[in-house]
């Protein structure tokens, strides 16, 4: 497993709530390559709570759409944008977990379009949410046009 470098840090008015390291409001979600998948550990907090101490589905299918992006540009090598997001909630992520686990990968491609499945699980690695997530794909002019370059890895392989 190796950590995905982010590709936008330099881009001019960078502010994702999903994955800028320095947007406030933001989930700050960071990124790992595990073969065929795209994974992120992330730390719930209490302020991203619908329900007493449960975390707002609202936030689990922004965590799933952001995963699911990240997809697109390490394993696709380009950008793109959201087409339709399906969430399946089957079990409460608690806002009290010391970290929860999203795994996706792509599972078909269709000329531009991306189809990929994401899972959520809790610290006791039950699957608690599932998603779909299809994404309509830029071709390279496109991406480059959107300030896409290219999605690398960082540093030596990591042990988890």
């Amino acid at each position: 497993m190796r950590k995905i470098k982010n590709p936008w840090l330099q881009k001019e008015g960078y502010h994702c709530f999903g994955c800028c390291p320095d947007n406030p409001a933001g989930v700050h979600m960071e990124f790992f390559e595990d073969g065929d998948e795209v994974v992120c550990f992330w730390l719930p907090q209490a302020h991203f709570q619908g329900w007493v101490d449960t975390l707002h589905g609202g936030i689990q299918s922004t965590l799933i759409d952001e995963i699911a992006s990240w997809v697109v540009f390490r394993k696709l090598q380009t950008t793109g944008v959201t087409n339709k997001l399906e969430v399946k909630f089957m079990k409460p992520i608690m806002t009290t977990e010391n970290q929860i686990t999203l795994r996706a990968r792509l599972v078909e491609m269709k000329r531009q379009v991306a189809f990929i499945e994401v899972k959520v699980y809790n610290s006791q690695e039950e699957l608690c949410t599932e998603g779909k997530a299809v994404y309509f794909t830029a071709n390279q002019e496109k991406a480059r046009e959107m300030g896409f370059s290219t999605c690398e890895l960082e540093g030596e392989e990591l042990l988890f």
